[in-house]
C-alpha cells in the first residue's frame, strides 16, 4: 500500500492522503551479494479492465497503481557506509538491516465526473524507500516495516571539467506491506 501526500497532478491539484494499492511479488535474482532482485506487480484482469474503462479500481480501500519498473536490494545503511557489516559474513550469514526499494509508476488517470479530455492524472513517479526488515530463520519468514516513501529531486552542478548530479530526497508518503 502506498499512501501519497503532496503529490501534484498534471492540472496542478494537490493530492493529500491518497491510498494506492500495488500487489506483487519480490523475486530474488540468483548470484548477487548482497541479495537483490525485482518487484513484479501482479494484477487481476478485472482491475485492468476497470482502468481501461475509466472506472476507479479499488482494492482494500485504495486505487490500483500500475508499476512499470521496480528493483530492490538488501543493504547496510546507505547513509553510514563506513561501519561495514559485511565482515560478519565471514563468520555467519551477512547482516543487511535495510531493503532499498525503487519503483517507477505509470501515469494514472484520476476518476472524474467530466469528459476524458479534461481528466486529471498523476504523472509517472520514481519512488524510493529504505525499509527495515526482519527475518525469522526458524519460520523462514520476512517482515517488512512501514517506511517513508520519497521522490528524488535532481540538481546538476557544473564544475570545471565535470558535472555532478546531486539528489535530494523529498518525502511524499509512506509504503506499508501486507503479506497475502
Amino acid at each position: 500500500r502506498l499512501l501519497l501526500n503532496d503529490i501534484t497532478t498534471t492540472k496542478g491539484k494537490k493530492l493529500d492522503g491518497q491510498l494506492f494499492v500495488v500487489e506483487g511479488n519480490f523475486i530474488e535474482e540468483e548470484g548477487y551479494e548482497p541479495p537483490q532482485g525485482l518487484f513484479t506487480p501482479t494484477s487481476t484482469p478485472s482491475s485492468k479492465e476497470q482502468v481501461e474503462e475509466g472506472e476507479e479500481p479499488e482494492s482494500d480501500g485504495g486505487m490500483f497503481l500500475e508499476v512499470s519498473n521496480s528493483r530492490w536490494k538488501l543493504s547496510e545503511d546507505p547513509d553510514d557506509p563506513k561501519d561495514g557489516l559485511w565482515i560478519w559474513g565471514l563468520f555467519k550469514e551477512p547482516l543487511y538491516p535495510f531493503m532499498l526499494l525503487q519503483m517507477e509508476t505509470k501515469e494514472l488517470t484520476l476518476p472524474s465526473s467530466g469528459d476524458d479530455e479534461n481528466a486529471d492524472s498523476i504523472p509517472p513517479l520514481k519512488l524510493y524507500a529504505q525499509i527495515n526488515h526482519f527475518r525469522n530463520k526458524d519460520e523462514g519468514t520476512v517482515k517488512l516495516q512501514t517506511a517513508n516513501l520519497n521522490i528524488r529531486i535532481l540538481e546538476q552542478i557544473q564544475l570545471p571539467g565535470a558535472t555532478v548530479d546531486l539528489f535530494e530526497e523529498e518525502a511524499v508518503g509512506q509504503v506499508s506491506f501486507q503479506p497475502l
